[in-house]
């Protein structure tokens, strides 16, 4: 007979999880994050409790920045490992929802463990249960079917033996990755099943490294011989494959420039000679000039989002395109030619296809002349008194910061002007883009610094967005998980507010606290209030003491808040094209096209003419 263990639901699914491992001798699985309510606190906190031992819980603040957390770890260990998250039924699930869609969007992989309705129906409805009028199977829980790349609904014990397998498959699949949900029900999760023993042996997962099929890859290779200027646009997929190096060898063999996108900027560090800065609307004049004179366009790991192709404008009407990914879904897009596989293994194998192959040599001076507009930009102010520029503020942070800081940000204007100035070694850049979620960045720089705790982790944030979700710096003191944070206060959404200004044609409203229509302006005391939570906070009088209190911070074993005031963002990296010639590409934001008033009317016909230049192959 084989031998069985008596567990309940949850128990068992802690046990499996802290037995699947990596090829390194890691748990995949790492830990769960926890807020306990009804639905998951006698069940999941119960066997939580019980192996604590092996399985480390980790208690957040909020469920979607605890979650935030969880993807920012995965993300920080290349999609090697990853965290789980456990919430109560109703508003504690619906809270990760937005994470959820966070990772989905970034294709990053993350288990949510949400607490759900009894299975027996016996005493619905239950506090917080959302009832759905026609359809008896529906409970909160099903607003995660459409940002989950595996859902399943756990009603009886013995599901787990298909449903764990399952969830750990695709989180360990390079071209499927993303969140697993497992709703489980809360009554489930507390009876008892007997599990066969070998269930709970340890198990290694072992992420796979496709290789492109020959035809696929001959023809592109016969495209790359043909092409004079090709360019390179690297993504997140460069990252995830750990194929910086082999990017690097392939580019300087073939003397093809390289631009990044936000996922892909320190795939190459900023020094590398093919590295020619950040691509599309918020790209640097050296990589948007290398692809605007393109006659082929070479993706590897992007999906080619509007930023990164200035709303399908930036590559000329000529240009051909090609996309190396691990998805033929992503590989597809703009009708590029399609080369599916790992980016290392098919990059590896393109150079070998290549031969001698050597492009045009691309323009070094036109790279040189952007570095030196990037240090000019970033240059130490000479007033002290006056409210630096966020351009100024990134220099001050990269002088003081170490060589193998990792600057990390995710909403607003720092996004653009980090990945057009911050000037990183590899790895040394951390950018949630894809979903460019208010919220993210407290919570996203604990994750980083708990994957990666050697290196030196600088979490930029403006105060709209440390408004939004600043509560896990509570938990990082509570952990002693130290970072810096650097909070640039320019009094309201400043990125927002300059889109809808400068960008859009319209009048200042609702977005800076000057135009909300309010007698009294907030006045809102950010080193009081992170001190509150336990962090040392300070607030620097200019961009020199910026820099000295950098390098206080490294000495702390919490994280350390430094609030400086900025003025109003108008420089390089919004996204938007008013420093003629400077940088940047068109980005689609619709105009309105009635108006009373000639300014409104006057964007909008130049909208339609930038439209009039997009291509429409999709």
């Amino acid at each position: 007979m084989d031998k069985t263990i008596r567990l309940t639901a949850a128990q068992a699914m802690v046990k499996w999880l802290s037995v699947q491992m990596t090829d390194e001798g890691d748990r995949f699985i790492e830990g769960m994050w926890a807020i306990f309510g009804h639905g998951n606190v006698a069940g999941i906190g119960e066997a939580l409790h019980a192996y604590r031992d092996v399985f480390p819980t980790w208690r957040g603040q909020n469920e979607q920045t605890m979650a935030h957390a969880a993807i920012a770890y995965a993300k920080a260990k290349k999609r090697t490992r990853a965290m789980a998250v456990t919430s109560s039924i109703g508003p504690g699930s619906t809270n990760v929802v937005t994470a959820a869609a966070l990772a989905h969007v970034n294709r990053l992989p993350l288990l949510v463990v949400a607490g759900d309705i009894f299975a027996t129906r016996r005493p619905d409805p239950v506090l917080q249960q959302v009832e759905d009028f026609d359809d008896g199977t529906v409970s909160a829980n099903d607003c995660f079917r459409p940002v989950s790349r595996y859902f399943d609904r756990i009603t009886r014990p013995e599901h787990l033996l298909y449903a764990l397998p399952r969830a750990l498959r695709v989180m360990t699949d390079p071209a499927n990755c993303g969140p697993a949900v497992l709703a489980f029900c809360q009554d489930v999760q507390a009876e008892a099943y007997d599990y066969p023993a070998d269930f709970f042996e340890p198990r290694v997962w072992h992420i796979r490294r496709p290789a492109p099929d020959a035809g696929e890859l001959a023809r592109v290779a016969e495209l790359i011989r043909a092409a004079k200027t090709p360019v390179i646009v690297s993504g997140g997929g460069t990252i995830y494959s750990q194929a910086e190096d082999t990017l690097a060898a392939f580019a300087e063999k073939h003397r093809i420039p390289v631009a990044e996108t936000q996922a892909g900027k320190s795939g190459l560090p900023q020094s590398h000679p093919m590295n020619f800065g950040a691509s599309g609307v918020d790209g640097s004049a050296a990589a948007n000039a290398a692809s605007q004179k393109a006659d082929l366009v070479i993706g590897v790991g992007t999906r080619f989002q509007d930023f990164t192709t200035g709303s399908r404008t930036l590559f000329g009407p000529d240009a051909k395109l090609v996309s190396i990914n691990i998805h033929g879904y992503d590989a597809a897009k703009h009708g590029a030619e399609s080369l599916v596989g790992d980016a290392k293994v098919t990059l590896e194998a393109l150079t070998e296809a290549l031969g001698d192959y050597r492009a045009d040599a691309p323009d070094v001076a036109a790279r040189a002349d952007w570095l030196r507009a990037v240090d000019d930009h970033c240059a130490r102010p000479g007033d002290q008194a006056a409210p630096p520029t966020d351009a100024q503020v990134i220099g001050a942070v990269q002088r003081a910061a170490t060589q193998t800081a990792v600057a990390m940000c995710a909403a607003g204007t720092m996004p653009g002007a980090l990945k057009l100035l911050w000037q990183p070694g590899q790895g040394g850049y951390h950018m949630e883009y894809g979903y460019s979620c208010m919220g993210y960045e407290v919570a996203g720089a604990m994750g980083i610094k708990l994957a990666c705790p050697e290196r030196e982790v600088i979490c930029f944030v403006g105060d709209g967005s440390y408004m939004m979700a600043n509560a896990e710096l509570a938990t990082a003191v509570m952990r002693r998980v130290p970072f810096t944070v650097v909070l640039t206060d320019n009094r309201g959404y400043g990125c927002i507010n300059r889109l809808q200004t400068l960008g859009c044609g319209g009048e200042p409203f609702n977005n800076m606290y000057v135009d909300c229509n309010v007698e009294d302006q907030p006045e809102i005391d950010y080193v009081a209030h992170a001190a509150a939570m336990g962090a040392h906070a300070v607030k620097a009088a200019g961009t020199d003491q910026l820099e000295a209190e950098l390098q206080a911070a490294r000495a702390r074993n919490i994280p350390t808040v430094i609030v400086i005031d900025t003025i109003a963002p108008d420089f390089p990296g919004t996204g938007l094209e008013t420093t003629a010639g400077e940088h940047g590409h068109f980005w689609d934001v619709a105009v309105p096209e009635v108006s009373d008033r000639q300014k409104q009317r006057d964007f909008h016909a130049r909208y339609i003419a930038q439209t009039a230049r997009q291509s429409l192959v999709n």
